[in-house]
């Protein structure tokens, strides 16, 4: 059964139609905590019990803070770690993602060369690909079933204007190291029938996972191995030597701040659709492990699960309104790109449609108050996920006296610097409410933009004039 809904014209002038399954709307919970649940229900992890000590306290227990905890315990097995979570492990944006990770847009080793130098830039570039590497290595060697698959991003224009963008994108990341292959249309063909393409670019480090089973894998590692994780335990208020929270204090000489409490960066968005058969797969012709993206100013991406539903995604500029992160408008985004991207994909009903808040740049951002005892890693931003083993990886060498290549990469912050980001973040609800309002009046203007963009070059054939207001938020 399902509920169909004509909503509009689609790509190319004809109706288009939504597909809600059975009955209503789709659900607004993660397809990743619903494919987890059905594999191994568990309910959430006890609360702490009153106060406690550690060695080190971790609060976050998204995939920054669960790798902080794996690899301090990795560089020393005899550390009384403990997380605290204030809902379930993966419930922020570590479990709402769009299925698909790497190592981030390479135009931002631009950013770190003008800051930096370009070596820094290119040491950064190269940290954030062997993360990739990495999260699929310790997948496989801690027997975690995340259905990691890496098959590279194919970015597919379907302009003049936009194979134009992707051969200057390519060409601009190859001079950070990273191995773009530009690709004619019967290249193309061969991973996927797109209508329309004119070519496109493959870039290696990119691939698709499960992200809760990834965050749950973690969790049993960890508690395997000695680490407390409490769940259902909010933090009130960390300071050096201690961690309050509404269940009592952990007074520990090392406190991780891993609540990705960074700068708002928008939102991604995501849907999924019922599975789909192996005629339609066959027909489409995407293969697993390969991230489909259009080329368009916010481009789309969509990948094929392990039990054989489309995901797609997208980036807002704005912060999502509903707490459960469901956005209409970019559900019908995605909707009217499916249809003009994998149009046979179209015919299958939702069953999913989720979104979630992103923090932080396109780069991670942490640091380390050796004197104090405070440590701090804010999120990642659309690349949370590659970029969150990264911070932990470095935080645990930070933390653990460690000096090596990674503790010296450009975005880490020692010293007080770092103690000023160190607490949770708190404010007036006056000032917190006119951020957002701010937030979503500019991140609605930079998406118009975007959407106008795509239009002008659609019907002009060239780059559009709005690309600048179109950037990212």
């Amino acid at each position: 059964m399902e509920d169909v809904h004509e909503v509009g014209p689609g790509h190319d002038g004809s109706a288009l139609v939504l597909r809600w399954s059975t009955g209503g709307d789709p659900s607004a919970r993660s397809l990743w905590f619903d494919q987890a649940e059905a594999v191994d229900p568990r309910p959430p992890r006890e609360p702490l019990d009153g106060d406690t000590t550690a060695d080190v306290v971790v609060v976050g227990a998204g995939l920054t803070g669960l790798w902080t905890a794996y690899y301090l315990l990795e560089a020393d097995p005899a550390l009384d770690v403990l997380v605290v979570e204030r809902d379930v492990a993966g419930a922020g944006a570590s479990g709402r993602t769009g299925g698909w990770y790497g190592a981030g847009p390479a135009s931002a080793a631009a950013r770190v060369a003008a800051a930096h130098g370009p070596e820094a830039a290119l040491s950064a570039r190269a940290a954030l690909r062997d993360a990739v590497v990495e999260v699929g290595g310790v997948a496989a060697a801690e027997q975690i079933d995340a259905d990691v698959a890496v098959g590279g991003l194919l970015t597919v224009a379907r302009t003049p204007a936009q194979l134009a963008r992707i051969t200057a994108d390519a060409r601009a990341a190859r001079a950070w190291g990273d191995e773009v292959d530009l690709l004619g249309p019967d290249d193309v063909a061969r991973l996927v029938q797109a209508p329309g393409a004119l070519g496109g670019a493959l870039a290696p480090d990119v691939g698709r996972l499960q992200p809760v089973a990834l965050v749950r894998g973690l969790v049993d590692v960890l508690t395997a191995h000695g680490a407390r994780v409490a769940e259902g335990t909010r933090a009130l208020r960390l300071s050096p030597g201690a961690v309050v929270t509404d269940q009592g204090t952990v007074r520990a000489p090392l406190v991780v701040r891993a609540t990705g409490d960074g700068a708002p960066a928008g939102a991604r968005h995501a849907v999924a659709t019922a599975p789909l058969g192996e005629d339609v797969w066959a027909a489409l012709g995407l293969r697993r492990g390969v991230v489909l993206a259009d080329a368009g100013h916010r481009p789309v991406r969509a990948l094929r699960t392990a039990d054989d539903r489309l995901v797609l995604s997208l980036r807002s500029a704005r912060t999502p309104a509903a707490p459960s992160g469901q956005d209409l408008a970019a559900v019908l985004r995605l909707q009217r790109a499916l249809a003009g991207l994998l149009p046979l994909g179209a015919e299958a009903p939702t069953t999913h449609a989720w979104g979630a808040a992103l923090a932080g740049g396109p780069l991670p951002a942490l640091g380390f108050d050796a004197d104090a005892g405070l440590a701090w890693a804010d999120g990642g931003g659309d690349d949370g996920v590659a970029a969150g083993n990264l911070a932990g990886r470095t935080l645990a060498e930070l933390l653990t006296g460690g000096d090596g290549a990674l503790t010296r990469l450009p975005w880490v912050v020692r010293g007080p610097a770092g103690r000023g980001t160190g607490g949770l973040r708190s404010g007036g609800l006056d000032g917190a409410a006119a951020r957002r309002l701010t937030d979503r009046v500019a991140g609605a203007l930079r998406d118009g933009a975007a959407a106008l963009a795509d239009r002008e070059e659609r019907v002009t054939g060239r780059p559009s004039r709005l690309t600048g207001l179109a950037g990212e938020g």
